[in-house]
């Protein structure tokens, strides 16, 4: 059985110094642990350090999409072990939260988001200190800096793919670290286990025809919001209605690569999974929804 924490916060938050603290305590925790299935867990941090990335590569939208894959695919690879991984990495965007949140859901474990609400301002000053000073490692170029900054996505404790939520203020001491452990091991010890949904079990493609259902049916959805986008120039956001459920867009145009990209991504994350023909419809407006939320 494995667990999953989401590190979130701005660049030079303290998301690493953060880390740490958990990695020390889940660890002494496992020590300290007389049953057998606790014993044998073991905890591992991903970041950009261990994947060997550089700052900059969020100074460019193709590295940066690389960076991320990196961070996914490591993520997926320990969440198949007896792993308490902790994904330590900016995690800015909800979107890619949703997707690990998904694969967390696929392999039944539990996964919490932990948000280092570092105010800007301090987060600055530590950049700029840690640039400026020989002897420490890290820092992000000024402008990687002010772009990530601007371009993050707080996490939502309202939304499933964001909760539990833990957020660590810069003057506490640690983080909230029995309630972390309690919402993912269980104050009895008890390792929890999540029931995955029809939009993340894996099951055996059974249909012929299920990857063309799945392209085409996200084709239709992406084309009938272009359409709606023609009909309706000039209007700020808007609602896509498609039956029961509607696409929210946001204020600003949504654009067909931007569609096509998010589409692609779906169509990733689903391609093994043998959704019923309408809960493909479903599934994806609730992911659209997700990226433009």
């Amino acid at each position: 059985m494995v667990q999953l924490i989401l590190v979130s916060g701005y660049p030079s938050s303290g998301k690493t110094y953060r880390s740490n603290q958990l990695v020390d305590f889940f660890e002494s925790k496992i020590k300290a642990a007389t049953e057998p299935h606790i014993r044998r867990l073991s905890v591992t941090r991903i970041n950009d350090q261990t994947l060997g990335l550089q700052r900059d590569v969020y100074r460019e939208a193709r590295s940066e999409k690389d960076a991320r894959a990196a961070e996914y695919s490591a993520v997926k690879r320990d969440l198949g072990r007896d792993t308490i991984v902790i994904a330590d990495g900016l995690n800015y965007i909800k979107g890619f939260r949703y997707q690990l949140y998904c694969e967390a859901k696929a392999v039944q474990t539990p996964s919490c988001v932990v948000h280092i609400g570092t105010p800007i301002d301090k987060c600055k000053d530590i950049n700029t200190d840690l640039l400026t000073d020989p002897d420490r490692e890290g820092g992000y170029p000024t402008d990687i800096f002010e772009n990530l900054v601007y371009r993050y996505e707080e996490p939502n404790g309202m939304t499933r793919w964001d909760s539990p939520l833990f957020t660590v203020a810069y003057d506490d001491s640690a983080p909230p670290c029995d309630a972390i452990w309690n919402a993912l091991i269980g104050s009895e010890g008890e390792l929890k286990k999540v029931k995955p949904n029809l939009a993340t079990v894996m099951k055996p493609v059974a249909e012929s025809d299920y990857l063309y259902e799945l392209d085409k049916i996200t084709q239709e959805i992406v084309a009938a919001i272009i359409t709606w986008q023609k009909d309706h120039g000039g209007e700020l956001g808007g609602q896509v209605t498609f039956g029961d459920t509607a696409v929210e867009l946001p204020a600003s145009p949504v654009t067909l690569p931007q569609l096509q990209r998010i589409r692609r991504q779906f169509i990733s994350l689903n391609r093994q999974h043998n959704l019923a023909k309408p809960r493909i419809h479903g599934s994806f407006i609730e992911y659209l929804n997700t990226n433009f939320g």
